[in-house]
């Protein structure tokens, strides 16, 4: 019956996933990507990881999904104020693309298994006081960037609408 569900959720995700990247509607791609991430969250479940699928649904389908959202709106997206892509823009992009699943392709044959080395340590590392402890320790630079990333990502997305609003006027 696990089986059964790993599947389709699996089949779920690959399927927005695709769709995410494939569709022309801004709007749909960001609820395509919402499906996409409570299937993970799905996943999470299977594997009895409760507490990371509620983060993920809170953190990615609720706070992410908002501010994509707002700022497409903001941006303003359509189709008719969008100039053609060069023909060497796409080249560079497909070639980029190559690049980086070559790398991760190889990344993952030269890989060795860390389970070798696993030894049982008693301990619960699906317990919030540990997960708080591991982000807020190891993990903190990391988070930190994330915050900063994402408030760049929503002022950029703010001055570039000032901008074409200033054109739009003039």
């Amino acid at each position: 019956m696990i089986t059964i569900v790993f599947y389709i959720l699996a089949a779920i995700t690959l399927g927005t996933g695709i769709l995410t990247v494939i569709s022309r509607n801004p709007i749909h791609s960001a609820v395509y990507m919402v499906i996409c991430f409570f299937s993970i969250a799905g996943h999470f479940l299977l594997i009895n990881a409760q507490f990371l699928a509620v983060v993920h649904v809170i953190v990615y389908a609720g706070a992410i999904m908002v501010l994509l959202l707002f700022t497409l709106m903001l941006m303003n997206l359509n189709e008719q104020h969008e100039e053609k892509k060069k023909i060497a823009g796409r080249i560079a992009a497909v070639l980029a693309a190559c690049l980086t699943g070559f790398v991760l392709l190889a990344s993952v044959v030269k890989a060795s298994p860390v389970i070798e080395g696993y030894s049982a340590a008693g301990t619960d590392f699906q317990s919030v006081k540990v997960i708080g402890q591991v982000l807020l320790d190891e993990y903190l630079v990391p988070f930190e960037f994330a915050s900063i990333l994402l408030i760049t990502a929503m002022i950029g997305a703010v001055m570039i609408s000032k901008q074409s609003k200033k054109n739009a006027q003039e």
